[in-house]
């Protein structure tokens, strides 16, 4: 593993746990993750649970006993260290989003291409939310036709970890490290999951993206930030909050809105979809549950009903507690590992795949681009004729 901050510390509970919940057909190892800081990756490795620990990445790229390679750093290294592994014959699990910018998603497309071609190796992007057992559900029911053909999705994910003003400028405030703001960090996410959840993409956008807070003060020591010592304050770069619609591949309509200013929001993940047969609402806030409406019901009793999803033959569920002894945040990270694991022992190409990357990082870009101008209408060309 590449990365040991938060998402690394997410990625690794992930792997630990998996071999321990399911009947995994390979058993992971967890032989060396890598970062920057020597002392700090140490103490990182045993506290996460790796057998070693390095300060240089391209040394994994180079060990027989390293088969896969799980990238958790900033997204401006996604491209390089991706590519390089795919490269050296590793699978590699990508987390969100794929890129910095669709060029970059590209090559990595390429080369997980080719790399499958040559030798059958893997490549997966970290949507995790996709494998929270209400959003699977969600999925089956909209397949069977619960809902019939789809008129709107509503999707909003707000946080508020920047609305203090005097919080420190971070690598995620940064647009050459992070690509962009909240349009890439949250609002990726609900892209995927309307994507996940519908089986339709998004045709076209028009959007508004700002920045509430243009200067904060410079998270003093920290790595890319600024030096030891250093004080006074830097600039932000990339968007605060993005609001955005767009048309459905089906005739549909859909709204987006991601921030990380919703005052009183922590990780509030809410995506709504109404179809002419019913609809199906979900918040990752109460994130065992899904609301689920059919509009044949007869008005009396009309409503919409609240699915506990923690039965044994939900998806995922039956590995873990009994009925109603709720899941976590965590437990989507370990059912990723799961299903890559599988993936790696069958011999199929895994879902979320770089491609999928690369079609959100293409809405992220027409967001961007319609900010930008306007609010004008961006076209999103279906994967098979698009074009730059």
């Amino acid at each position: 593993m590449v990365g040991y901050a938060f998402m690394g510390a997410a990625h690794s509970q992930a792997w630990r746990t998996a071999p321990r919940f399911f009947d995994l057909p390979l058993d992971p190892r967890m032989r060396v993750v890598a970062g920057r800081d020597a002392d700090a990756v140490e103490r990182a490795a045993r506290r996460l649970g790796w057998e070693e620990s390095t300060t240089d990445w391209h040394t994994l790229l180079e060990r027989d006993d390293v088969q896969l390679v799980d990238v958790c750093t900033p997204g401006d290294t996604h491209a390089e260290i991706a590519i390089a592994a795919l490269g050296a014959g590793k699978h590699v699990l990508c987390e969100k989003p794929l890129a910095n910018s669709v060029a970059e998603a590209e090559r990595m497309v390429d080369a997980a291409e080719a790399a499958w071609r040559t030798n059958g190796t893997l490549a997966m992007v970290g949507f995790t939310y996709r494998r929270v057992p209400a959003v699977q559900l969600a999925r089956e029911l909209v397949a069977d036709g619960r809902i019939g053909r789809i008129r709107h999705v509503r999707a909003q994910y707000l946080q508020d970890w920047l609305a203090d003003e005097t919080a420190p400028l971070t690598w995620r405030l940064q647009k050459e490290k992070a690509g962009s703001g909240a349009l890439g960090d949250i609002g990726a996410h609900i892209v995927d999951l309307a994507a996940f959840i519908t089986g339709e993409r998004l045709t076209g956008v028009s959007a508004l993206t700002t920045t509430f807070v243009t200067e904060r003060p410079l998270a003093v020591g920290r790595a890319g930030i600024a030096g030891e010592g250093d004080t006074g304050t830097g600039e932000v770069t990339v968007d605060d909050a993005a609001v955005f619609f767009g048309r459905l591949s089906g005739g549909g309509t859909a709204s987006f809105e991601a921030t990380r200013y919703a005052t009183g929001r922590k990780n509030a993940i809410r995506i709504e979809i109404s179809g002419d047969r019913g609809a199906l609402a979900f918040d990752f806030e109460d994130m065992n549950v899904l609301e689920y409406f059919d509009a044949r019901e007869p008005g009396r009793t009309a409503g919409f009903r609240r699915i506990l999803v923690t039965e044994p033959d939900h998806p995922y569920t039956g590995a873990w507690w009994p009925a109603g002894h709720g899941l976590g945040y965590e437990h989507a990270f370990t059912h990723q590992v799961v299903d890559l694991v599988g993936d790696i022992a069958a011999g199929r190409p895994p879902h979320p795949s770089f491609a999928d990357g690369l079609a959100v990082q293409r809405v992220l870009d027409a967001v961007e681009r319609s900010s930008a101008d306007g609010s004008r209408w961006i076209d999103i060309p279906a994967p098979d004729d698009s074009t730059d």
